[in-house]
């Protein structure tokens, strides 16, 4: 019987373990099927008196309770955009030496939130919908859109935040214009591929034209150090602002607020990802941390 783990990269504040929390329950709520909400690292460095008394769950000390527990057949649904090295590295490397500990397992890593080449149309949909409540809430009427995440030493996870913005600006049409920038990156040239820093893109919109507001679409999962209230990214805004008064910066909500992030979930436990009207499933079976591949 398999035993499902939705996981995370995890934080040290405390509203991003609850909205883990808040999201496994969902979907366990939905397929019928217990949940566990684990953090690959950070969370269990939460005070438990922030979370209810109940502290948050890392991935190494998960494992070892699921197979103490007896659970040898484990399924990891990731909050991930695309396929970090997180996925690729960090979950196999922690379950193979766990396993040295505890004795053989299999566990399968469903696909990422968004795999490319061919993407993920209802996130997108998640994307547009919450641009558009921002977007009602200001009086004016042309708006200008930036997609900004946190920023990958990939390219592979950097192409996401490319494929999204191509499919938000075809959706949303003339009426406004997305660009695309990044939190943070390294600042070597062979880093270019993750474009702009957030603060340069700001700075150059508001010197441009400071009347215009900027509607920030956060491909962020949950609040934390950055996406969080006084977080990495307010900060970045509270400076450009003080420089260019009455320039308006205003975020969408994140991604895992949305409801409709529960149904992707859902998909992915079974592998499913819906790519141009076809279903494919995409599995990957590891034993002691070894991968094997099955394409169905």
């Amino acid at each position: 019987m398999r035993t499902l783990l939705l996981i995370d990269n995890g934080s040290r504040r405390a509203d991003s373990t609850r909205n883990l929390r808040r999201l496994a329950a969902a979907l366990g709520e939905r397929i019928g099927e217990s949940v566990h909400p684990v953090s690959l690292l950070h969370s269990d460095r939460i005070p438990a008196a922030e979370l209810d008394g109940r502290a948050a769950e890392t991935l190494a000390p998960a494992l070892r309770r699921l197979l103490g527990e007896g659970q040898r057949e484990l399924q990891f649904i990731p909050l991930f955009f695309g396929r970090s090295r997180a996925l690729t590295e960090f979950v196999p490397e922690t379950a193979a030496a766990v396993a040295r500990e505890c004795g053989a397992f299999q566990f399968q890593i469903a696909p990422e939130l968004c795999p490319l080449p061919n993407g993920e149309p209802r996130l997108v949909d998640i994307v547009v919908d919450h641009v558009l409540q921002t977007a009602a809430q200001l009086r004016h009427s042309a708006q200008r859109v930036v997609v900004v995440d946190h920023g990958s030493p990939l390219p592979a996870v950097t192409a996401v935040r490319d494929w999204l913005s191509a499919r938000l600006g075809e959706r949303l049409g003339a009426t406004m214009q997305v660009t695309q920038a990044v939190m943070e990156r390294r600042a070597e040239a062979a880093y270019d591929f993750n474009g702009a820093l957030l603060e340069e893109v700001l700075r150059g919109l508001a010197a441009t034209d400071r009347a215009t507001p900027v509607i920030l679409a956060m491909l962020f999962i949950a609040a934390g150090r950055h996406a969080g209230a006084a977080g990495d990214i307010a900060a970045i805004i509270a400076r450009v602002r003080a420089d260019y008064p009455g320039f308006d910066v205003h975020p969408t909500p994140l991604v895992g607020s949305h409801p409709a992030l529960v149904e992707i979930l859902q998909a992915r436990v079974n592998g499913q990802v819906i790519a141009c009207n076809n279903l494919y499933i995409s599995t990957k079976v590891y034993t002691y941390g070894k991968e094997t591949s099955k394409n169905r």
